[in-house]
């Protein structure tokens, strides 16, 4: 039972950072976006889309870093990793937010193909591109200072940010 406490304090210790920051994240990509539908008329709420969305996809990503093809320059300078997981980050998210509006468009037509040609004619570019824009910003900065923490120790990250006394850890593989 005490592996399995163990287990579980690690888990929520690595997902509460991940999920507050995507919770943010998403939240202000709801306002974004809802600002910018509010100029046609449209109301909408998107808090609790935003919320589980968030719950999710920072579940995924500490899965994600473990994995080998998403971690693939451990070694390198910082920027090589902070620059790759931006890059695979944004072409996920900018896939998922596609399909999202894709499945969207499919329930209100008979194929996919329909479906695919109505979202071209109906979704507002300029605003799909805009909230990508901001994703993109906030997954640099999301990887930047993972990384950073990665590099520096938990230990120390918090330190140097809050100036906790907790004793500074080395960092990973030194």
């Amino acid at each position: 039972m005490s592996s399995a406490a163990t287990t579980l304090r690690h888990e929520i210790r690595e997902l509460v950072p991940v999920t507050v920051f995507f919770f943010v994240t998403f939240q202000l990509l709801a306002l974004t976006h809802g600002l910018m539908l509010e100029e046609y008329g449209i109301k909408t709420s998107s808090f609790l889309a935003a919320t589980i969305l968030a719950l999710v996809v920072a579940k995924v990503v500490v899965i994600s870093d473990h994995v080998k093809f998403v971690n693939r320059f451990p070694d390198s300078p910082l920027i090589y990793n902070i620059v790759w997981k931006t890059a695979i980050y944004f072409a996920t998210s900018v896939v998922v937010r596609y399909v999202e509006h894709l499945i969207h468009f499919r329930r209100l037509t008979a194929n996919l193909a329909e479906a695919n040609a109505r979202l071209f004619d109906e979704v507002v570019w300029p605003h799909f591109w805009g909230v990508q824009m901001w994703l993109l910003v906030l997954l640099l900065v999301y990887c930047a200072v993972r990384e950073l923490s990665r590099a520096l120790g938990r230990g120390v990250m918090l330190a140097m940010l809050f100036g906790t006394s907790s004793p500074p850890t080395s960092p990973p593989g030194s």
